[in-house]
């Protein structure tokens, strides 16, 4: 049943994902948004849906610690292994509006929730704050999309008058269509990641690892499988700002609205960080938010060498996690090449790619 369960898992992700780019991309033609614009707000909504609900659920469940760690280890697994796997499909062209804005306003999210969380508590204002810049995000970035779409529909009709037969027809191009593969697709991704994770768990304790790791590993990947599905499928079609931007956006919604609203709900106790959270993993989330410029700067697109890159430190990241769990000898070793000589080796490619990136 186990194993059922998990194909069951894989087979809603692959096809949740594959009508969740397919109506998102039809209803960005059809309202004349951009491509990249549906894919930080919609699909980057929609596929971090089980982030949020984990969150809210496990506050309620008076596991708060839960809370901060499914985001940051979700933040931290968007970047290095969707961005990663989906870059080494196909090279990964970077919108210059996510150059210039998104991920500056991604950085910005994770360096304030480290601010917020520096006294080891994010308490009901510090959740108030973040919500309300999750609001005014969105309604920022739709305001930004009109101007934009008055001259993609102007361009849009010029085409259908000029090429009626190229968009007549077609059983996806109607709004209700587009919308109804927009809802059963997220519906999918959300019952696909939740079977998925149920199995992981059942498969890990068979195997005997503890609770720790599972919740370090299992969950905080798990949740971010819908993002998985949909930024590799997104690549596989060329959708390319739509594999990219659901990535940005759902690290940025994570921040806002699941930890936001999960520190509303937890009220006047709310959320307690934990210790090894602060110490550690938040900084990797914004060291890995911060490393996002610099690779995206290289020409403006994620190359393959660094998709392999960013999956080399994400195996990297879990070795420590579990070399840490269990008080290993190897890890004051294991840190010292990570420190020593892989990640500079790293910048210093990075600087050396960025240096030769021709200008204009």
């Amino acid at each position: 049943m186990t194993l059922l369960l998990f194909v069951a898992g894989l087979v809603a992700l692959v096809a949740g994902a594959e009508l969740l780019v397919r109506g998102a991309s039809k209803l960005a033609l059809s309202f004349g948004i951009s491509p990249l614009v549906v894919g930080l707000t919609i699909v980057a909504f929609g596929t971090s849906a089980p982030e949020a609900a984990v969150s809210v659920g496990a506050v309620l469940e008076g596991k708060t610690d839960i809370a901060i760690g499914n985001v940051v280890g979700s933040n931290i697994f968007n970047v290095l292994f969707v961005l990663g796997v989906s870059a080494l499909i196909v090279p990964l062209v970077v919108n210059l509006q996510l150059i210039r804005q998104e991920v500056p306003i991604m950085i910005g999210a994770s360096l304030l929730l480290l601010v917020l969380a520096l006294d080891g508590r994010l308490g009901g204002f510090d959740g108030a704050l973040l919500f309300a810049l999750l609001v005014a995000y969105t309604v920022f970035l739709i305001r930004q999309s009109r101007a934009e779409s008055q001259g993609a529909q102007a361009a849009q009709a010029s085409f259908d008058q000029a090429y009626p037969s190229a968009t007549a027809g077609g059983w996806d191009t109607r709004l209700p269509t587009q919308l109804l593969l927009i809802v059963v697709g997220l519906g999918l991704l959300v019952l696909g990641s939740d079977w998925l994770v149920t199995a992981a768990v059942s498969f890990a304790k068979a195997l005997g690892v503890s609770d720790l790791i599972i919740g370090l590993t299992i969950v905080a990947a798990g949740t971010s499988m819908p993002e998985v599905a949909t930024s590799v499928m997104a690549a596989f079609k060329g959708e390319r700002d739509i594999a990219v931007g659901n990535v940005v956006g759902s690290s940025t919604f994570n921040i806002f609205g699941c930890i936001g609203l999960s520190a509303l709900v937890a009220g006047d106790a709310g959320l307690l960080v934990p210790a090894s959270v602060l110490n550690f993993d938040i900084w990797v989330m914004c060291a890995v938010a911060l490393a996002c410029l610099p690779v995206f700067l290289t020409g403006r697109e994620i190359a393959r060498w660094e998709g392999g890159v960013f999956l080399l430190y994400y195996g990297a990241y879990m070795v420590y996690l579990v070399l840490a769990a269990q008080q290993h000898g190897a890890l004051a070793p294991f840190s010292s090449v990570m420190l020593g000589f892989v990640i500079p080796i790293t910048v210093v490619t990075l600087v050396a790619s960025l240096m030769r990136r021709p200008t204009g």
